[in-house]
């Protein structure tokens, strides 16, 4: 799959391993795809995140990704569904921080070993590069781009697609905004 990928797919991918060597991650996150896409300037996914989420609002989007990974990757649906059942998450969240200090639920661990010298992608994160073959596929595309990575991102669910979401980064809005001339 990855010789279909474009000059800017591979570098998403490269700079999400990065993202994740320098969290100490112990796998690659849909997340590290996300902000290797923040990275990019002049690609296709670069312009139709600059339009549809300014650099002005990116602080927002971030926060809200720090916020999700503190409730340990819970999305909203996911919180709002526990609380149904009557458990408050962020009474969970507090009270775990409190025995184990702030973040214990980020799964941030910096002290995972390594077997080999490659980190490896999560289930969310090849759900997410798969699913950017299919989207280039549907649009009859021969190869993949990063336009295709950032679609995929706000197509396959969970808190990511969540945050973009709510900073207007939807797929209708990135589909328009990729196809558009001036994009």
């Amino acid at each position: 799959m990855f010789e279909r990928f474009t000059k800017a797919a591979r570098a998403v991918v490269k700079g999400a391993v990065e993202h994740a060597e320098r969290a100490g991650a112990a796998v690659v996150t849909e997340e590290h795809l996300l902000l290797a896409l923040l990275d990019r300037e002049d690609t296709r996914a670069a312009d139709a995140l600059r339009a549809l989420c300014p650099p002005d609002r990116r602080p927002s989007l971030l926060a809200a990704l720090a916020e999700a990974r503190r409730r340990a990757g819970l999305s909203r649906a996911d919180t709002e569904a526990l609380a149904d059942l009557g458990i408050d998450v962020g009474a969970v969240v507090a009270r775990v921080e409190e025995a184990h200090g702030a973040g214990a639920l980020a799964g941030d661990r910096k002290d995972a070993g390594w077997w080999s010298g490659r980190r490896s992608f999560s289930r969310e994160a090849k759900a997410v590069l798969e699913k950017s073959l299919r989207v280039a596929l549907a649009r009859k595309d021969r190869e993949i781009g990063d336009e295709h990575l950032l679609l995929a991102l706000t197509a396959t669910g969970g808190v990511v697609a969540e945050a973009l979401a709510d900073h207007g980064v939807t797929y209708t809005a990135v589909e328009d905004a990729v196809s558009s001339p001036a994009v």
